[in-house]
């Protein structure tokens, strides 16, 4: 399993248009990625990264700490490519 943690950096955190490009790319990815909100340094409850509902229901606000993760053998490439999205301003 590949693991990687990022900040949610859009304004909005990932709700609405945010949540929905980062699932479209999820739904990309050769590996399945799956999302969790990181609270007092530990996850939550991940839901699929692939899921426009599941990425608005974590509550994952601006600054907030997010932890990717798949397993497989495209894990690694899926879970960066997400990480670096939502690292990006997606509301510009």
């Amino acid at each position: 399993m590949y693991q990687r943690r990022t900040l949610v950096a859009s304004s909005v955190g990932l709700h609405a248009r945010p949540a929905g490009l980062v699932a479209k790319a999820a739904a990309g990815q050769q590996a399945k990625v799956r999302i969790a909100k990181i609270t007092a340094g530990v996850a939550g409850d991940p839901v699929d990264a692939a899921s426009v509902l599941g990425l608005m229901t974590l509550g994952a606000g601006f600054g907030d700490e997010v932890e990717l993760t798949a397993e497989g053998d495209h894990a690694q490439a899926s879970v960066d490519a997400l990480a670096e999205l939502i690292a990006r301003d997606l509301d510009a």
